[in-house]
């Protein structure tokens, strides 16, 4: 393992993002590319110092919302936003502020998501 996959493995746990799940999603396809986000997207980019992790998730789901056709993806990172430190209400509160630069079918759709989450991490908790 290279020491990029290594440092990627870790930002990736860190955010309570399965690395092997995500080699594995894609390996069927390409047995490589699975490799390449977790050493070139979490090993070399998400751990370069000069924001922190909770900012960087947090512009994370902001592009991802952006782009839209993204919910996997969102579905990945909303969860590692909270676990980085962001509340539900920032996330939230970021997805309504898209609005008028991504339209408000995006921001819905990312705000869906996150309800969708949201309601989900409340059923495994007890949570009504």
């Amino acid at each position: 393992m290279s020491e990029r996959e290594q440092v990627g493995r870790e930002v990736m746990l860190g955010l309570g993002i399965d690395p092997d799940a995500v080699i594995a999603s894609v390996a069927p396809l390409d047995d490589r590319f699975g490799t390449t986000i977790v050493e070139y997207a979490f090993g070399d980019i998400v751990s370069r110092p000069g924001l922190d992790l909770r900012t960087r998730q947090l512009v994370t789901l902001a592009l991802l919302a952006g782009q839209g056709g993204c919910e996997p993806q969102l579905d990945t990172h909303i969860p590692a936003t909270l676990r980085a430190g962001a509340t539900r209400a920032e996330i939230v509160a970021l997805f309504v502020h898209l609005t008028p630069y991504v339209g408000i079918p995006r921001s819905l759709n990312a705000l869906y998501q996150a309800k969708k989450l949201f309601a989900a991490a409340d059923s495994q908790e007890g949570t009504p």
